[in-house]
């Protein structure tokens, strides 16, 4: 038990401003939010005990809260559970950019567990309604115990590609799963689409290619919700350079860019990597602040 740091909890004055609080990994977004709100984000203080716990101490906690906080890691995930907390006696609406762990959807092997179901009902606790932004099970939705729903921007990301001013791009798929993210990239600018086909040509040797379409000639723009390791990007940047393409991007929601990911994409011969800010990167440049500011108006 940690001593000297208890807080006596005091009513919370009423007003009629919503404010925003955020974890140290959301500062920007949250940020952007509070200002389309036209409101302010509370101030708070992390630290740690000498064991390595976390501790946070909150501003002025208003009578209405929007708590702002990708869980990008485990220190964030707890982070987030701990603001929930301090907004206690608030109404207090989650916004859950990125939710870590919401790939294992499903029991694979008997023994594992349901990581993104145990999160979902952790992060439950303490706020009265949850907004994801492109999750990438909309199932997961369902294992929140109160109201969720998931926001898309898919749109913004065309409409970013559409100031780079790209003759006649080519959006593409990395496989069939993602063409639906990909046909609402295309119609942001009423571009053509397609998905990448994998076709094996020996034991060991395997060709990527779009489905239908050529890439000969043309700018490509690869799309996804997420892209972590980047491994497919990657090989089918080069394949695609092979065939003709004029030059190739790459875009998406979330950049996890786990294990140096970036660079290697990077050094590949790809023109671009730009992600969202549901994870602050120095490539973010598609902000999801607008759309979360316009769902929490509703509210």
């Amino acid at each position: 038990m940690h001593c000297g740091l208890d807080t006596p909890r005091f009513p919370i004055p009423r007003t009629d401003t919503m404010k925003v609080i955020c974890t140290e990994q959301s500062q920007v977004l949250a940020t952007q939010v509070a200002r389309a709100l036209k409101t302010t984000v509370v101030d708070v203080k992390y630290s740690r005990f000498p064991d390595g716990e976390h501790y946070l101490l909150a501003g002025e906690i208003d009578d209405e809260m929007t708590i702002v906080g990708s869980v990008v890691d485990n220190d964030s995930l707890v982070q987030l559970m701990l603001l929930a907390d301090a907004c206690d006696r608030a109404t207090s609406h989650l916004v859950l950019p990125y939710m870590a762990y919401a790939r294992q959807d499903k029991r694979f092997r008997e023994g594992e567990p349901v990581s993104s179901r145990v999160i979902a009902r952790a992060l439950s606790q303490g706020v009265s309604d949850v907004i994801t932004v492109n999750i990438h099970e909309r199932e997961v939705l369902k294992s929140f115990t109160v109201p969720a729903q998931n926001l898309s921007l898919a749109t913004d990301i065309g409409t970013y590609i559409g100031t780079l001013k790209l003759d006649n791009p080519l959006i593409l798929a990395p496989d069939e799963g993602a063409m639906v993210f990909a046909r609402q990239v295309a119609s942001a600018g009423g571009w053509e689409c397609d998905h990448l086909e994998k076709t094996r040509l020996s034991g060991v040797e395997v060709k990527m290619a779009p489905r239908q379409l050529s890439a000969q000639s043309r700018s490509v723009v690869i799309v996804d919700d997420i892209i972590s390791t980047g491994g497919t990007i990657m090989t089918a940047a080069g394949m695609l350079y092979q065939q003709g393409a004029k030059d190739v991007f790459a875009a998406c929601v979330h950049g996890v860019f786990t294990g140096g990911a970036y660079v290697r994409l990077m050094a590949t011969g790809i023109r671009d990597v730009v992600c969202s800010d549901t994870i602050e990167r120095s490539c973010s440049r598609i902000s999801a602040a607008d759309q979360i500011a316009h769902e929490l108006r509703k509210h």
